[in-house]
């Protein structure tokens, strides 16, 4: 392998959630669900000939140089194709994309994220005519089979930044009996260590808190099948946010958690003023490493706790599409299959911290054979131990980002002491409803 597995975590190309969405409620309610309109534009029928406009996110600035050169490999293999590349900056894809489609002129290929997926499903190309059967079967299932809706291929695959990680300083936690080669592997079990820890040191043990996020990956479905209505408000959500609150008021889990901003808590392994956080994104392990290097030293990586099924839920996918206004979308198509072919994605997963779609590819000595003992080397050993058993947690809603944001902020709610826990999920469901008949209009 070229680079270290250390080095490895030097970047990061998944921009945030937020980022990567860029979403206003007034955008979505005009676009979501609604088909692609106009006439169907004349196609070019030929696969290797003609301009492909293809749009990515973020990606241009850090690794411009290495896609410049598949770019250059394809078209000196095509010589009838050019590939006009326009990188777009995380916070603009999607009202640029939205400003596209209503223009009408759109883009051959693009990269969206699969939270978006609901937004955009009905402006895109079915690529079910464009990709065989044998052709989808080399990508990963668990990430395919997503972004199919009411039969329609709306996009496949590209890469993703894994599921979430366990981080737990085995220094501070040892007065509370933790075990290194024992993580807490459930939620139950997290918040049992949490309070074992304020018990033995009267400070705040974590951040974990009962949001979006941890009521989907307990197995409660957040929207009904049809994706028209909220489904979480069950007891099922009541007792598991119920379960939090005590912690929250005892300072077991720590007074930052309810901040809106994950990246910014006051409480933080860095500064040592928290000691565990079962489920962290992955790419913060190198701000501890370069935020408080005696701390990195200290940390023991572990899968993320999971809820009641078990399994580990990555926050989104970056993903590749074809719009259905192109004209010429048997060359997108070709030029996504080379963009995600096994070779390609494992070209990239080289250069950041990335995993991919490519069945292939994760069978490539470079994720299996992983031989180092720093936490690096740990933390890529779980995420692809966890690969196989993940679950894109995208709601397919059109409008996801602010889902989540009015159901997180009735907890924090609820939390701070200004509603009852039934009333939060109340409001919750009620904001939800309005958003999603919005968006269906």
């Amino acid at each position: 392998m070229a680079r270290s597995t250390r080095s490895l975590l030097r970047g990061r190309l998944v921009p945030t959630l937020a980022m990567a969405l860029g979403l206003s409620m007034a955008l979505g309610a005009c676009v979501s669900g609604s088909p692609a309109t106009g006439d169907a534009p004349e196609q070019s029928g030929d696969a290797y000939s003609g301009e492909v406009e293809w749009w990515t996110i973020n990606l241009q600035k850090n690794y411009g140089p290495d896609i410049q050169k598949w770019i250059d490999a394809y078209e000196k293999e095509h010589p009838k194709v050019t590939i006009k590349w326009v990188d777009v900056p995380g916070q603009d894809i999607t009202t640029k994309l939205l400003a596209a489609l209503a223009s009408g002129k759109v883009p051959d290929a693009v990269n969206i994220t699969s939270a978006t997926t609901g937004l955009f499903a009905g402006s895109m190309a079915d690529l079910n005519s464009l990709f065989s059967k044998d052709e989808i079967a080399a990508y990963a299932p668990n990430l395919a089979d997503p972004l199919v809706a009411d039969g329609k291929r709306i996009a496949i695959p590209w890469y993703n930044g894994g599921t979430s990680l366990g981080f737990y300083n085995k220094d501070l936690l040892a007065k509370a009996g933790f075990d290194p080669a024992k993580p807490p592997k459930t939620y139950d079990d997290a918040l049992a260590l949490a309070t074992a820890y304020k018990t033995a040191t009267g400070k705040s043990a974590t951040n974990f808190m009962a949001y979006s996020s941890v009521v989907q990956a307990n197995g409660i479905p957040l929207l009904s099948p049809d994706k028209k209505t909220a489904a979480f408000n069950t007891p099922e959500t009541l007792a598991l946010v119920e379960k939090f609150k005590p912690l929250f008021d005892s300072g077991a889990i720590a007074p930052g958690s309810l901040g809106a901003n994950p990246r910014e808590l006051p409480q933080s392994l860095e500064n040592r003023q928290i000691a565990f956080n079962p489920a962290a994104v992955s790419s913060s392990l190198l701000n501890i490493e370069k935020n408080s290097p005696a701390v990195y030293g200290s940390i023991v990586v572990g899968p993320p706790v999971t809820g009641a099924d078990g399994k580990y839920y990555m926050s989104g996918q970056q993903i590749v599409t074809v719009p259905a206004k192109s004209d010429n979308q048997a060359a997108a198509a070709a030029w996504l299959k080379f963009v995600t072919a096994p070779e390609q994605q494992l070209a990239l997963c080289k250069l950041v911290p990335i995993y991919p779609s490519s069945v292939k590819a994760l069978e490539d000595p470079f994720f299996t054979d992983i031989a180092g003992t720093t936490q690096a080397d740990q933390a890529r050993k779980v995420l692809l131990d966890t690969f196989k058993n993940s679950v894109d947690a995208s709601l397919g809603s059109g409008n996801d980002e602010q889902l989540r944001k009015l159901f997180d902020d009735q907890i924090r709610a609820y939390m701070s002491g200004t509603t009852s826990a039934k009333q939060a999920l109340d409001t919750a469901e009620k904001a939800w409803n309005e958003t999603l008949a919005k968006g269906s209009k």
